[in-house]
């Protein structure tokens, strides 16, 4: 590894060895589908309450209000202070990335099975987001942002080190942005959504 990987992989270290690691509790508590969408409407478009999520997701205020007090027991979310009454309680996630990726859930079923359920849930929810996009988005937006907006897939043949240079290169370079830019307000500032996946394919031939 070179001095710019060095740096590189230090750099990325060192901004996430604040994210939180879920624990089982958390991760099963986050495991159903209507609380990853919830957790995901506040991590993008922030601080909300049980009515406007219900309005948002066609659910009840009763069923949104329920769901954001679990998720609140295990701090995956939390009230707004000095925000909101006593009837319309505002709900925020708090800054910071997350990991599901503890070794209590790695190695327990429980927990892997927590996993895949999240993780489906939220690239279910990603996956949708781009597909609306790409549906009906294209021809509704101002052209500055149809200009700016980038779909793209490439392949190409990596060694895992240098995959990994990519990866770390890719991540700081969200990393410093999402810093950078995280509560900016604007009249020409929309929320952004940033994706990137680097992962090997499995060769010709092999089970899908």
């Amino acid at each position: 590894m070179d001095d710019e990987q060095n740096d590189l992989a230090a750099r990325v270290e060192a901004r996430h060895s604040r994210d939180r690691v879920l624990d089982s509790g958390a991760l099963r508590a986050l495991a159903h589908p209507l609380r990853v969408r919830m957790y995901d409407i506040l991590s993008t478009y922030g601080p909300q309450t049980a009515s406007s999520l219900a309005e948002r997701l066609g659910e009840s205020s009763g069923s949104t209000s329920y769901h954001l007090r679990a998720l609140a027991k295990h701090d995956l979310i939390r009230e707004v202070p000095d925000k909101g009454t006593g009837r319309e309680r505002w709900w925020e996630r708090p800054d910071g990335g997350v990991s599901f990726g503890s070794p209590e859930t790695i190695t327990s079923p429980a927990g892997r099975a927590a996993s895949q359920v999240v993780m489906s849930e939220f690239l279910r929810n990603r996956n949708d987001q781009l597909l609306a996009f790409v549906g009906h988005g294209l021809d509704r937006i101002e052209e500055s942002w149809r200009d700016s907006s980038l779909i793209s897939t490439a392949t190409t043949s990596l060694t895992p080190e240098q995959a990994r240079d990519l990866t770390l290169k890719i991540q700081a370079l969200v990393d410093e942005t999402v810093d950078t830019y995280r509560h900016q307000q604007g009249d020409d500032v929309r929320r952004v959504s940033i994706r990137a996946d680097v992962f090997p394919l499995p060769d010709l031939g092999d089970p899908s």
